[in-house]
């Protein structure tokens, strides 16, 4: 019965270790994406860092990522510049990618 218990908490530890570990990624997904588009807006260094935050605020207001990509492509085109909802989606993608480079080279150090 020991050994049932053991792998059991082992399971959960691993469940808790994986959900934190995607927490973080779309976390800093989200920031990245943020500085992305505050760059493209021409936001001052100041601004990017609040914008990038606000961002990553965005994704607590409803799960999924449509309301991230509304606040941002909504931000873009409120700022005059040109965006499309599928190139918001293509840089979420990129940025998922180097999200997750970031943060497992972060936990291997």
């Amino acid at each position: 019965m020991s050994e049932f218990n053991d792998r059991e908490r082992a399971f959960d530890l691993k469940f808790e270790r994986d959900e934190e570990m995607q927490f973080r990624i779309m976390a800093r997904r989200n920031r990245l994406l943020g500085e992305w588009a505050a760059r493209q807006m021409g936001l001052s260094e100041v601004e990017t860092e609040a914008y990038a935050k606000d961002v990553v605020r965005a994704d607590f207001e409803e799960a999924g990522d449509e309301t991230v990509i509304r606040k941002v492509l909504g931000d873009l085109i409120s700022a005059g510049v040109d965006g499309e909802a599928s190139l918001v989606r293509e840089v979420l993608g990129q940025k998922l990618v180097e999200a997750r480079r970031q943060i497992i080279e972060q936990t291997n150090l």
